[in-house]
């Protein structure tokens, strides 16, 4: 759902190859699988299940292949989110999605924020802690293992904008709005699914 088209043209920008499709063989035999998304959790993951994605995005973590989920898609990842009632997620992650607590600001939250990287990752390499990125959101993922978190972000409270346990990766920010440093997250992720030899 969502921001297909410009995350495909941001990893033609990155010299990286993108096909969208909800063709299973298609996504089966990629090099890694990105999961983009913008709208609600809930009919976002009934489109999930339609499409057999959630099944396809398992066997593939589960095959060692990269998979980079953004905005909603990385709140996809997660068990639940309480979002419009509540819904499952996929469950890739344990951990919820829940609303952002910014009392006297602004939500859905809109525009550029630094990111705090917690560790190192081949995702944020090139990147400095402190580089600013896109956000648009009103929820945000609350992992349940502090070792999935790979970045925070701060909008009212800190948040975690970043998760990595390879072969997942996910980013509450949106890379492909995101400027040189968004494009550098996108490279990173081609690099992880397809190493140049050295």
């Amino acid at each position: 759902m969502g921001n297909l088209r410009s995350v495909e043209k941001a990893l033609e920008r990155v010299g990286a190859q993108g096909f969208i499709t909800g063709d299973r063989s298609v996504a089966s035999e990629a090099d890694g699988v990105i999961l983009p998304g913008v709208g609600a959790f809930p009919r976002a993951m009934e489109r999930v299940g339609e499409l057999g994605l959630d099944s396809l995005v398992a066997e593939r973590v589960e095959a060692g292949t990269p998979v980079l989920g953004i905005c909603l898609g990385l709140q996809l990842l997660f068990e639940s989110s309480t979002e419009l009632g509540g819904a499952e997620g996929m469950g890739a992650l344990r951990g919820e999605v829940t609303a952002l607590q910014s009392p006297g600001l602004k939500v859905p939250h809109m525009g550029w924020e630094p990111v705090c990287w917690a560790r190192d990752s081949e995702l944020a390499t090139g990147l400095t802690s402190g580089t600013p990125f896109y956000f648009v959101h009103s929820f945000a993922v609350r992992p349940a293992d502090d070792g999935d978190v790979l970045g925070t972000a701060e909008w009212g409270e800190r948040f975690a904008c970043a998760v990595a346990r390879p072969p997942l990766y996910g980013v509450q920010f949106h890379p492909e709005k995101s400027s040189a440093a968004g494009l550098r997250v996108l490279a990173n992720f081609a690099e992880i699914c397809a190493p140049v030899p050295a």
